[in-house]
């Protein structure tokens, strides 16, 4: 058995690891990591040099030219946008920085504010021009955020590379997003077991392990960044139509794809959902399948994926 070599990354304000097993794998690791300080330096919204800050500066005064890759993702995150009815909103970048969970000045804005960001988040107001590779956002205000299919593009883009070098066996972990390719070498059904954490803020507390081979796992959940105030809490996944989170039965939502990207879109889509309307969607989509953990702490899972779930 190949020795599996490992990188520990800290970026995107998240702890990245790194896993694969390849007779070059330190120089193919560090490639990666210069492979992910690019896509960091392009798709941030929390840097005011990237390109996609570059976009966002100039909403309302002028169209900005940008690279294929950053294009590409905002034009599929627009399309989702509108088809979601706004369960998911890249344009939601302005209720985000109003509300600021998860960062310094975090609180309950006013009823007034939220309703004039309420004006600044339609996606039909990113105009796309394929030509020209440029973005425009209307109305000056404007906001994308990628943060809801970054780590899912990042993920998948990663492996692509990775395989194109000749690695059969690796793990990608962008912190609650997990890829893996191949098989697993230390179990011997080649499976590879992807934690389902609790809703919990306590890393590492899980509610069990799914087992994959060449499949993403990504979880998404309103435990990982909240604010509470006067006994309610608020967690930082929002409702485009109400400027408020998201209220419903979900702690948390895990959902196992081919693409990382399709796990990252179906991860924020069926938050707009209750638990079991959920399973019974995603039930209906081949090629993905979910587990849904309820705040009573309830599991729901799709037909497909329940031979493959351990529950401790």
């Amino acid at each position: 058995m190949k020795k599996i070599k490992q990188k520990i990354i800290e970026r995107m304000g998240t702890q990245i690891t790194l896993s694969i097993v390849h007779p070059e794998a330190e120089k193919l690791l560090e490639q990666a990591d210069h492979l992910l300080a690019s896509y960091e330096n392009r798709f941030s919204a929390n840097d005011f040099k990237s390109d996609l800050m570059a976009v966002n500066q100039q909403a309302g005064l002028n169209s900005v030219r940008v690279e294929p890759d950053l294009y590409e993702l905002i034009q599929i995150g627009k399309e989702y946008s509108l088809s979601s009815n706004l369960a998911l909103n890249i344009t939601i970048g302005p209720l985000i920085k109003l509300w600021k969970i998860g960062f310094t000045g975090a609180h309950v804005p006013e009823q007034r504010e939220i309703e004039e960001r309420l004006k600044l988040i339609d996606p039909a107001d990113i105009e796309l021009d394929a030509a020209k590779g440029t973005v425009y956002l209307t109305k000056k205000g404007m906001e994308i955020d990628l943060g809801a299919l970054a780590k899912g593009y990042f993920a998948d883009q990663l492996k692509t590379f990775f395989q194109k070098e000749g690695v059969k066996s690796g793990l990608i972990d962008l912190g609650g997003n997990v890829l893996t390719i191949g098989e697993n070498q230390k179990h011997k059904d080649g499976y590879w077991r992807v934690g389902i954490q609790k809703p919990s803020p306590i890393r590492g507390d899980l509610a069990g392990a799914i087992l994959v081979k060449d499949k993403s796992v990504v979880t998404s959940g309103i435990y990982e960044r909240s604010l509470k105030v006067n006994g309610k809490k608020y967690h930082h996944i929002f409702d485009s139509k109400t400027g408020f989170p998201i209220e419903n039965e979900l702690a948390s939502i895990t959902i196992v794809s081919d693409k990382s990207l399709d796990g990252e879109l179906w991860t924020t889509m069926a938050f707009a959902l209750s638990p079991t309307a959920v399973i019974q969607h995603i039930d209906n989509i081949p090629g993905i399948e979910a587990l849904v953990i309820t705040k009573a702490n309830e599991v729901k899972i799709t037909r497909g994926l329940v031979p493959y779930v351990i529950l401790l």
